[in-house]
Protein backbone atom coordinates (compact mmCIF):
# COMPACT_ATOMS: atom_id res chain seq x y z
CA UNK A 1 0.00 0.00 0.00
CA UNK A 2 1.38 3.41 -0.99
CA UNK A 3 2.29 5.86 1.73
CA UNK A 4 -0.38 8.54 2.12
CA UNK A 5 0.31 12.12 3.14
CA UNK A 6 -1.45 12.71 6.46
CA UNK A 7 -3.85 15.64 6.58
CA UNK A 8 -5.00 17.43 9.69
CA UNK A 9 -8.60 17.18 10.89
CA UNK A 10 -9.47 20.54 9.35
CA UNK A 11 -8.42 19.33 5.88
CA UNK A 12 -5.12 21.15 5.48
CA UNK A 13 -1.64 19.66 5.39
CA UNK A 14 -0.45 22.75 7.26
CA UNK A 15 -0.89 22.92 11.05
CA UNK A 16 -2.33 25.94 12.78
CA UNK A 17 -5.17 26.90 10.46
CA UNK A 18 -7.70 26.16 13.17
CA UNK A 19 -5.81 28.04 15.89
CA UNK A 20 -8.06 30.78 17.27
CA UNK A 21 -7.02 34.20 18.47
CA UNK A 22 -6.67 34.84 22.20
CA UNK A 23 -9.43 37.39 22.83
CA UNK A 24 -8.36 37.83 26.45
CA UNK A 25 -5.31 39.83 25.37
CA UNK A 26 -5.34 43.47 24.38
CA UNK A 27 -4.40 44.18 20.76
CA UNK A 28 -0.67 44.77 20.40
CA UNK A 29 0.09 48.33 19.25
CA UNK A 30 2.80 49.38 16.83
CA UNK A 31 6.08 48.72 18.70
CA UNK A 32 7.86 51.77 20.10
CA UNK A 33 11.33 52.18 18.49
CA UNK A 34 12.63 53.48 21.82
CA UNK A 35 11.88 50.19 23.57
CA UNK A 36 12.24 47.73 20.67
CA UNK A 37 15.91 47.23 19.76
CA UNK A 38 16.48 46.06 16.19
CA UNK A 39 19.90 44.88 14.93
CA UNK A 40 21.34 47.41 12.49
CA UNK A 41 21.86 44.92 9.66
CA UNK A 42 18.31 43.61 10.00
CA UNK A 43 16.88 47.12 10.05
CA UNK A 44 18.85 48.03 6.93
CA UNK A 45 17.57 44.96 5.06
CA UNK A 46 13.94 45.65 5.96
CA UNK A 47 14.22 49.34 5.10
CA UNK A 48 15.79 48.44 1.73
CA UNK A 49 12.81 46.18 1.01
CA UNK A 50 10.36 48.91 2.01
CA UNK A 51 12.06 51.39 -0.33
CA UNK A 52 11.03 49.25 -3.32
CA UNK A 53 7.29 49.75 -2.79
CA UNK A 54 4.99 52.79 -2.62
CA UNK A 55 3.12 51.12 0.27
CA UNK A 56 5.33 49.84 3.09
CA UNK A 57 2.94 46.93 3.75
CA UNK A 58 3.95 45.46 0.40
CA UNK A 59 7.34 44.65 1.97
CA UNK A 60 5.77 42.28 4.54
CA UNK A 61 7.03 39.11 2.83
CA UNK A 62 10.67 40.20 2.37
CA UNK A 63 10.68 41.63 5.91
CA UNK A 64 9.47 38.34 7.38
CA UNK A 65 11.99 36.44 5.27
CA UNK A 66 14.72 38.73 6.62
CA UNK A 67 13.83 38.17 10.28
CA UNK A 68 13.53 34.42 9.72
CA UNK A 69 17.01 34.29 8.20
CA UNK A 70 18.36 36.37 11.07
CA UNK A 71 16.65 34.59 13.97
CA UNK A 72 16.06 31.16 12.43
CA UNK A 73 12.28 31.50 12.73
CA UNK A 74 9.56 34.13 12.98
CA UNK A 75 9.56 34.35 16.75
CA UNK A 76 7.31 36.87 18.54
CA UNK A 77 10.38 39.06 19.12
CA UNK A 78 11.43 38.78 15.46
CA UNK A 79 7.96 39.82 14.33
CA UNK A 80 7.99 42.75 16.78
CA UNK A 81 11.29 43.91 15.32
CA UNK A 82 9.93 43.81 11.78
CA UNK A 83 6.73 45.56 12.90
CA UNK A 84 8.80 48.25 14.63
CA UNK A 85 10.77 49.04 11.49
CA UNK A 86 7.70 48.94 9.24
CA UNK A 87 5.49 50.78 11.77
CA UNK A 88 2.83 48.09 11.61
CA UNK A 89 1.17 46.07 14.35
CA UNK A 90 2.66 42.66 15.15
CA UNK A 91 -0.78 41.21 14.49
CA UNK A 92 -0.63 42.34 10.86
CA UNK A 93 2.68 40.56 10.25
CA UNK A 94 1.63 37.52 12.29
CA UNK A 95 -1.40 37.11 10.01
CA UNK A 96 0.91 37.12 7.00
CA UNK A 97 3.47 34.78 8.59
CA UNK A 98 0.86 32.19 9.56
CA UNK A 99 -0.72 32.25 6.09
CA UNK A 100 2.41 31.28 4.16
CA UNK A 101 3.91 27.83 4.58
CA UNK A 102 7.51 28.97 4.20
CA UNK A 103 7.43 30.98 7.42
CA UNK A 104 7.90 29.20 10.75
CA UNK A 105 6.23 30.62 13.85
CA UNK A 106 7.63 27.87 16.07
CA UNK A 107 11.30 26.88 16.54
CA UNK A 108 12.46 24.58 13.78
CA UNK A 109 15.51 22.92 12.27
CA UNK A 110 18.23 24.97 10.62
CA UNK A 111 17.84 23.08 7.33
CA UNK A 112 14.43 23.21 5.69
CA UNK A 113 13.41 20.42 3.33
CA UNK A 114 10.09 21.08 1.59
CA UNK A 115 8.85 18.10 -0.43
CA UNK A 116 6.24 18.97 -3.03
CA UNK A 117 3.31 16.57 -2.67
CA UNK A 118 0.86 18.21 -5.05
CA UNK A 119 -0.69 16.34 -7.95
CA UNK A 120 2.19 16.27 -10.47
CA UNK A 121 4.77 15.23 -7.90
CA UNK A 122 2.37 12.81 -6.15
CA UNK A 123 1.72 10.99 -9.42
CA UNK A 124 5.47 10.45 -9.70
CA UNK A 125 5.94 9.10 -6.18
CA UNK A 126 6.36 12.23 -4.05
CA UNK A 127 4.42 10.78 -1.10
CA UNK A 128 6.81 7.84 -0.87
CA UNK A 129 9.77 10.21 -1.36
CA UNK A 130 8.62 12.44 1.50
CA UNK A 131 8.14 9.44 3.77
CA UNK A 132 11.64 8.16 2.93
CA UNK A 133 13.22 11.55 3.72
CA UNK A 134 11.28 11.74 6.99
CA UNK A 135 12.58 8.32 7.97
CA UNK A 136 16.16 9.16 6.98
CA UNK A 137 16.12 12.36 9.05
CA UNK A 138 14.14 11.07 12.04
CA UNK A 139 15.54 12.44 15.29
CA UNK A 140 17.73 15.05 13.57
CA UNK A 141 16.68 18.39 15.09
CA UNK A 142 18.71 20.32 12.52
CA UNK A 143 16.58 19.14 9.60
CA UNK A 144 12.94 20.05 9.18
CA UNK A 145 10.96 18.04 6.62
CA UNK A 146 7.56 19.33 5.51
CA UNK A 147 4.98 18.48 2.88
CA UNK A 148 4.42 21.39 0.52
CA UNK A 149 1.28 21.90 -1.53
CA UNK A 150 3.11 23.10 -4.66
CA UNK A 151 6.60 24.39 -5.40
CA UNK A 152 5.88 25.11 -9.07
CA UNK A 153 8.48 22.78 -10.57
CA UNK A 154 6.34 20.10 -12.19
CA UNK A 155 8.94 19.49 -14.90
CA UNK A 156 11.35 17.96 -12.35
CA UNK A 157 8.80 15.96 -10.33
CA UNK A 158 9.18 14.51 -7.78
CA UNK A 159 11.20 17.32 -6.31
CA UNK A 160 12.03 19.15 -3.11
CA UNK A 161 13.36 22.50 -1.98
CA UNK A 162 16.39 22.19 0.28
CA UNK A 163 17.10 25.54 1.95
CA UNK A 164 15.63 27.23 -1.11
CA UNK A 165 17.52 25.11 -3.68
CA UNK A 166 15.24 23.19 -6.04
CA UNK A 167 16.32 19.59 -6.59
CA UNK A 168 14.72 16.94 -8.77
CA UNK A 169 13.70 14.52 -10.02
CA UNK A 170 14.75 12.73 -6.81
CA UNK A 171 14.82 8.95 -6.86
CA UNK A 172 14.17 6.93 -3.70
CA UNK A 173 17.67 5.49 -4.02
CA UNK A 174 19.15 9.01 -3.79
CA UNK A 175 17.57 9.88 -0.42
CA UNK A 176 20.53 8.72 1.68
CA UNK A 177 22.94 10.73 -0.48
CA UNK A 178 20.66 13.77 -0.26
CA UNK A 179 20.43 13.61 3.53
CA UNK A 180 24.19 13.06 3.83
CA UNK A 181 24.78 16.19 1.71
CA UNK A 182 22.49 18.23 3.96
CA UNK A 183 24.08 17.01 7.19
CA UNK A 184 27.59 17.70 5.92
CA UNK A 185 26.76 21.17 4.58
CA UNK A 186 27.36 20.13 0.96
CA UNK A 187 25.25 21.28 -2.00
CA UNK A 188 22.35 18.80 -2.19
CA UNK A 189 22.56 16.48 -5.21
CA UNK A 190 24.35 19.03 -7.43
CA UNK A 191 23.61 17.09 -10.61
CA UNK A 192 19.87 17.26 -9.88
CA UNK A 193 19.63 20.95 -9.01
CA UNK A 194 17.27 23.01 -11.13
CA UNK A 195 19.79 25.85 -11.48
CA UNK A 196 22.21 23.41 -13.12
CA UNK A 197 19.74 22.53 -15.88
CA UNK A 198 20.09 24.47 -19.15
CA UNK A 199 17.09 26.62 -19.96
CA UNK A 200 17.56 25.84 -23.67
CA UNK A 201 19.67 23.62 -25.90
CA UNK A 202 22.87 25.59 -26.47
CA UNK A 203 24.46 23.02 -28.81
CA UNK A 204 24.64 23.95 -32.52
CA UNK A 205 21.88 22.42 -34.60
CA UNK A 206 22.66 19.56 -36.92
CA UNK A 207 22.79 20.63 -40.58
CA UNK A 208 19.52 18.88 -41.37
CA UNK A 209 17.81 20.80 -38.52
CA UNK A 210 19.28 24.20 -39.32
CA UNK A 211 16.91 26.88 -40.65
CA UNK A 212 17.52 27.18 -44.42
CA UNK A 213 18.39 30.49 -45.98
CA UNK A 214 16.63 31.65 -48.09
CA UNK A 215 13.34 30.18 -46.75
CA UNK A 216 12.14 26.97 -48.29
CA UNK A 217 9.96 27.41 -51.40
CA UNK A 218 6.53 25.86 -51.12
CA UNK A 219 6.15 25.41 -54.88
CA UNK A 220 4.42 27.39 -57.61
CA UNK A 221 0.89 28.72 -57.78
CA UNK A 222 -1.93 26.22 -57.73
CA UNK A 223 -3.98 25.97 -60.94
CA UNK A 224 -6.83 28.50 -60.92
CA UNK A 225 -5.22 30.82 -58.38
CA UNK A 226 -6.06 34.47 -59.03
CA UNK A 227 -4.44 37.35 -57.19
CA UNK A 228 -6.99 39.36 -55.24
CA UNK A 229 -6.98 42.87 -53.82
CA UNK A 230 -5.05 43.61 -50.67
CA UNK A 231 -7.36 43.67 -47.65
CA UNK A 232 -7.53 47.06 -45.92
CA UNK A 233 -6.51 47.33 -42.31
CA UNK A 234 -9.98 48.57 -41.43
CA UNK A 235 -12.95 47.73 -43.61
CA UNK A 236 -15.11 50.80 -44.23
CA UNK A 237 -18.76 50.28 -43.28
CA UNK A 238 -21.19 49.69 -46.15
CA UNK A 239 -23.08 52.80 -47.29
CA UNK A 240 -26.76 52.30 -46.46
CA UNK A 241 -29.09 52.23 -49.45
CA UNK A 242 -31.02 55.45 -50.15
CA UNK A 243 -34.79 55.28 -49.72
CA UNK A 244 -37.69 57.49 -50.70
CA UNK A 245 -40.39 58.79 -48.41
CA UNK A 246 -42.38 55.58 -48.76
CA UNK A 247 -39.59 53.57 -47.21
CA UNK A 248 -38.84 51.69 -50.45
CA UNK A 249 -35.26 51.70 -51.71
CA UNK A 250 -34.70 54.29 -54.42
Amino acid sequence: MAYQVIRYDHGSRVPGWDRSVDLSKDPAPVPDPATTPVPDELRAEIEAAMAKYPDRRSAALPALAAVQRFHGWCSPEAIRQAACVMQLTPGYLTAVATFYDMFDTVPTGRHRVYVCTNISCSLRGADELCHAIEQATAGDENIQVKHFECLGACDIAPMASIDGVYVGPIELGEVDELVDDIRNERPPLPRKQLKARPSADTLPLAPERAIPSPPTSYGGDMPGDVAGPTAPIEQAPDTPAQSDDTGDPA
